[in-house]
């Protein structure tokens, strides 16, 4: 795809972001929320990942075409260098390359952050339906990504159940040096102006991990 511009999220684009999350939430199984966030609501996940982690949209003319990010793995201090990893397109947009070129600049970004692994979680189902398919699947394994963990009939959505899988992807190959004695993981805000130079705060202000 041409002309993609990837950057940090701002307030500005809940809307447009939220425009490409609700048909999943309304039509899918790939999200098991049962109803849209309200902006507020978005507003706050925003704010929360971005504490920390980066969350990217890619636009095109001015127009979001889609958005990715990272949270926290879990809240335990050992899992610090591990991240939870996630990417919603425009239906439109599918199949043209655009979530490969939002992954690759998410991990670049989340490697400069001293980051090793990153999880998908992932709906499952044995058998698609008009809900749900393997899309997000071939996907993450197209990206490197490797099956880790299978939870069969954990989610109940439209009235089936739906399986999880976790996928796994090594930013940092395990027998390196930086995998063997890891650097702290450092806030997004500490690297941002390696990637986005322009419009990187000029005394950006350390961020607290959530």
């Amino acid at each position: 795809m041409q002309n993609i511009r990837i950057r940090p999220a701002e307030e500005r684009d809940i809307p447009a972001m939220l425009a490409v999350y609700a048909p999943y939430v309304e039509e899918t199984a790939v999200s098991f929320e049962y109803a849209v966030p309200s902006p507020e609501e978005f507003r706050a996940r925003l704010a929360r990942v971005q504490g920390f982690y980066p969350w990217l949209v890619a636009e095109q003319e001015g127009r979001v075409l889609g958005y990715a990010y990272a949270s926290r793995f879990h809240p335990r201090a050992a899992y610090d260098w591990s991240v939870e990893v996630s990417i919603y397109l425009g239906r439109q947009e599918r199949g043209r390359g655009l979530g490969r070129q939002l992954y690759e600049a998410l991990e670049a970004m989340l490697r400069a952050q001293n980051v090793l692994s990153a999880y998908a979680c992932i709906a499952h189902t044995e058998t698609p339906d008009e809900y749900l398919d393997h899309a997000s699947i071939r996907f993450h394994e197209r990206m490197g990504y490797r099956l880790s963990g299978t939870f069969p009939n954990c989610g109940y959505k439209f009235g089936r159940w739906y399986g999880m899988v976790w996928m796994e992807k090594r930013l940092v190959p395990a027998d390196a040096p930086e995998s063997l004695h890891p650097a702290p993981v450092m806030a997004f805000s500490s690297v941002r102006e390696r990637f986005f130079p322009a419009d990187a705060p000029s005394s950006p202000a350390p961020a607290a991990q959530p």
